[in-house]
């Protein structure tokens, strides 16, 4: 099965949440106010948010209002509006060979699918002929550490570790001197997601960035936040606060398969602005692949292409 295949299937909630909303309403087959505006509500019931939805509706307004029009139109019409918002997050995920290792410090919450995504980038990696590497900086989650080793023995990649609640910064910097005298191209650093401990989270990550700089003064190389789709607006806020915590550079979207809530990378990309690189539908390897705006959108407004 293809990713756009996968990728239907995932939003197939989502989209018949939507698809079906839409037909629903539009059984007067005009673009009236009363239209315009129990479609608005739908969009927001699939978590496109408040401002979005009243911006695409707008648009509808000005262009369309009292105007005939079919369903599939209308789904054509918010694909378009879609794909255009969130296009300037469509940016390919690079790693700059000047830097060796190219650090990638992994945040989130606990539970987002933060430890599994480090094991499928790494996949991709290792298939461009990459030598990657781990630092298991969540010290104080047994089964984080755990899960990251079992990621690293399924593809053969070395992980740094320690002993259970041992300090995550102090971890670094030996994993980080390890990988330098390994020669590794690629490290990533997984850490603590605890938001319910903000103040003390946001000092454990700051240190860890203090720490890592001593040795590479540029580094992190990138700061990827993973984001669990099923989530909804939480998600939205979970990049503002990581943003002001560690000044997150680029996002992972995840578990879109088993969310209602398709239209949050709607919400996201209008307030964060910042790349989407992937977008995962499932559990496999393959099932996290590049984001596609063009792709997404169709999925989301069920249209084949």
């Amino acid at each position: 099965m293809s990713f756009w295949e996968k990728l239907g299937l995932g939003l197939k909630k989502t989209s018949n949440s939507i698809t079906s909303g839409i037909s629903d309403i539009f059984t007067k087959k005009k673009l009236d106010s009363a239209t315009l505006e129990e479609l608005e509500e739908l969009l927001i019931t699939a978590d496109f948010g408040v401002t979005t939805s009243a911006e695409i509706m707008q648009k509808f307004a000005t262009q369309k209002q009292d105007k005939e029009i079919t369903d599939e139109e209308i789904r054509r019409l918010l694909a378009t509006e879609i794909e255009q918002r969130l296009k300037p997050c469509e940016q390919p995920f690079a790693i700059d060979s000047a830097h060796k290792p190219f650090v990638i410090l992994m945040v989130g919450v606990n539970g987002a699918g933060k430890t599994t995504t480090i094991g499928k980038l790494a996949a991709k990696l290792q298939q461009q002929g990459k030598k990657v590497s781990f630092i298991a900086g969540d010290t104080f989650r047994a089964a984080a550490v755990e899960q990251l080793k079992v990621w690293a023995e399924r593809l053969k990649i070395r992980v740094f570790s320690g002993p259970d609640g041992c300090d995550s910064a102090g971890l670094c910097y030996d994993g980080l001197n390890a990988a330098i005298k390994n020669g590794d191209n690629v490290v990533f650093i997984d850490t603590a997601g605890r938001l319910q401990n903000k103040s003390g989270l946001m000092d454990e990550l700051k240190k860890i960035v203090r720490v890592i700089q001593k040795i590479i003064p540029d580094a992190p190389h990138k700061v990827l936040l993973t984001l669990d789709a099923t989530t909804g607006q939480n998600a939205v806020s979970q990049v503002q606060i990581f943003r002001e915590i560690v000044g997150v550079n680029g996002l992972i979207v995840t578990k879109l398969d088993g969310s209602s809530k398709g239209g949050i990378l709607v919400a996201i990309a209008a307030e964060s602005k910042l790349p989407i690189y992937y977008i995962g539908v499932g559990e496999k390897i393959e099932d996290l692949d590049s984001f596609c705006a063009h792709d997404f959108a169709c999925q989301l407004l069920n249209l084949k292409e």
